[in-house]
């Protein structure tokens, strides 16, 4: 059962895990009261919450209203991780509270694993070594695969992440496109206006783009059947840009011809229902999994805390508020 009897520290109320690295940390200097796995979160909150000035958590913590709103004395939210999906952001305007999080530490490794997806769908890798586990290859010759040499990659999403996966799909000689709200003037990539008219125009499509009501589902029948039987969607993004029972029937259909997926409905919980299907590419959340990502992630997120009682402002401020 959680505890905490008296206040001797600065208290922070922890809505969700926090990695063990930085737990400790952070308890050298604050009081955290790990709300998130108390048996009764009620009396946590009905005892310190007029002690709360930061609530913490990872992109996974859901921190709504409710909890929000039980907090007088809140003046900033800080996550562990770029994205805040699951912070209740209308509540934060309405409140001034201010949100923090860690984007750009884990840029290189994300896009590192898009372009990994990219070689391993077209060149057929996983498939590979499962034909030579089977025994097949004793016997018999494996399909062949297709070349990744002058074939057409669509970004959507072209921002930190989504340049850095373009500089290394550059590499490989490929035709590059892009969807964006608005076109870039530093690149020479074909632009698209809508996500429908980049699908129709690649052979892979890969979502870097951030999650929230705007872009929800929005790779759904339309994009998928536009990206058409040779097609393969990539999504580094955030598992609520598709519509994941399109994808399904899209996959079991032969609407598309594949898919490597990283972030799923649930984050960081991988939907059941794929693990069958020989033509997805599975991976639980990965993008930002390196030992030098999260300890960049950690070292920011503790700045940000930090910097709140320091009475500064934290250095990665989201743009929640524009």
């Amino acid at each position: 059962m959680l505890e905490v009897k008296t206040v001797n520290k600065p208290v922070l109320l922890a809505a969700g895990f926090l990695p063990p690295d930085q737990l400790s940390e952070l308890q050298t200097r604050y009081d955290v009261l790990e709300w998130y796995k108390a048996d009764n979160p009620a009396a946590i909150l009905s005892s310190f919450a007029k002690y709360v000035r930061c609530v913490v958590g990872t992109s996974h913590a859901s921190i709504t209203a409710t909890l929000l709103n039980q907090l007088p004395a809140l003046e900033q939210v800080s996550i562990y991780g770029a994205g805040y999906d699951n912070v209740d952001i209308v509540t934060l305007k309405k409140r001034g509270i201010r949100l923090t999080h860690t984007p750009g530490v884990n840029t290189d490794d994300v896009a590192d694993l898009g372009m990994a997806f990219i070689l391993a769908t077209a060149r057929q890798v996983v498939e590979a070594d499962r034909f030579v586990r089977s025994g097949k290859a004793q016997n018999e010759s494996m399909p062949f695969s297709n070349s990744l040499t002058g074939s057409k990659v669509g970004i959507a999403g072209l921002g930190t992440i989504g340049y850095e996966l373009a500089r290394r799909a550059e590499i490989f000689k490929v035709e590059l496109h892009y969807h964006n709200r608005k076109p870039r003037q530093d690149v020479t990539y074909t632009y698209h206006k809508t996500l429908l008219s980049l699908a129709e125009a690649v052979d892979f499509l890969v979502l870097c783009m951030p999650g929230g009501e705007s872009t929800e589902h929005c790779v759904n029948t339309q994009v998928l059947a536009a990206l058409g039987k040779k097609g393969i969607l990539i999504n580094i993004g955030r598992g609520s840009l598709v519509d994941e029972e399109a994808l399904y029937e899209a996959l079991t259909s032969g609407v598309i011809a594949g898919a490597a997926i990283d972030v799923f409905k649930q984050l960081g919980k991988p939907t059941p229902k794929f693990e069958k299907l020989e033509n997805v590419l599975l991976s639980p959340h990965r993008g930002s999994a390196t030992f030098e990502s999260r300890a960049a992630m950690g070292s920011l997120f503790i700045a940000n805390i930090d910097a709140l009682y320091e009475g500064v402002l934290p250095p990665a401020i989201a743009p929640h508020l524009n």
